[in-house]
């Protein structure tokens, strides 16, 4: 195979030249998808190497990628990524794809701890409590998005559907957002990189470009968190995360 010298360092520190059965059956398409993905895409991204660890493995519990996810994480623990942040990951994206997508990435992560005499049981990173979280979970809404866009949000809530908005404020935005360990603009770059990895969530990628910019996380970083999702997400959702970030970030 025709790998280049970028290819291959990159393919090594990201994947622990992990030896794939691709390489002896399928030699054309791992050359071609090596030079792409681990050269010419990461040459066009900003994002430090860090970054582009938590974008990747973010973007792999959304697309149940669940063995690259494995030998990702095990490069990040030699990379230095830490074990919170790997696990907060992780919990970041529960409660937007579900834990019937996170759960089996959870337990995977606790073996391959151990596998690397890592402790599983990482010290809790939680700021909240029960009876406060759907408030500080407002006050983070309010922060990323504004007063007068959630206080609208709540108020045309249709009869018998308010609860919806307290589920918003206290689970999703109160025991997660509020969460150490990751910080503001590590847990937005994370949630754009899972709606921009789902499918039909336009509407809530646009309201989180924003977020992004009000967190602090630039145009360029999240264009960069767009390239290095090109080889997972394929071109239609990236064509259409790329053309929502122009049309907020734009105007």
């Amino acid at each position: 195979m025709n790998i280049t010298d970028k290819a291959k360092q990159n393919y090594d520190k990201y994947l622990n030249n992990h030896k794939s059965i691709l390489e002896s059956n399928d030699p054309e398409f791992a050359e071609v998808f090596r030079n792409f993905a681990f050269d010419e895409v990461l040459e066009k991204s900003t994002l430090d190497d860090r970054q582009t660890i938590l974008v990747i493995l973010t973007a792999l519990v959304t697309n149940q990628s669940l063995n690259t996810f494995k030998i990702i994480v095990e490069a990040a623990i030699d990379m230095g990524i830490s074990p919170v942040e790997i696990k907060e990951v992780i919990y970041q994206t529960t409660p937007y794809v579900g834990i019937s997508k996170s759960y089996d990435f959870l337990e995977e992560v606790n073996y391959i701890f151990d596998e690397k005499g890592v402790s599983a049981q990482q010290p809790g990173q939680s700021t909240t409590t029960r009876k406060n979280r759907k408030e500080e979970g407002l006050k983070k809404q309010y922060e990323y998005f504004g007063e007068d866009l959630i206080n609208q949000m709540i108020d045309n809530a249709p009869q018998g559907q308010e609860h919806f908005n307290d589920f918003l404020a206290g689970y999703c935005f109160g025991d997660f957002y509020t969460r150490t360990g990751l910080d503001d603009a590590d847990r937005e770059l994370i949630t754009f990189v899972m709606l921009a990895s789902l499918r039909g969530c336009e509407n809530q990628l646009r309201a989180h470009t924003q977020a992004n910019l009000t967190v602090g996380n630039t145009k360029e970083t999240l264009v960069s968190a767009i390239t290095v999702l090109v080889p997972i997400n394929g071109f239609p959702r990236t064509i259409n995360a790329l053309a929502i970030v122009n049309e907020i970030c734009d105007n």
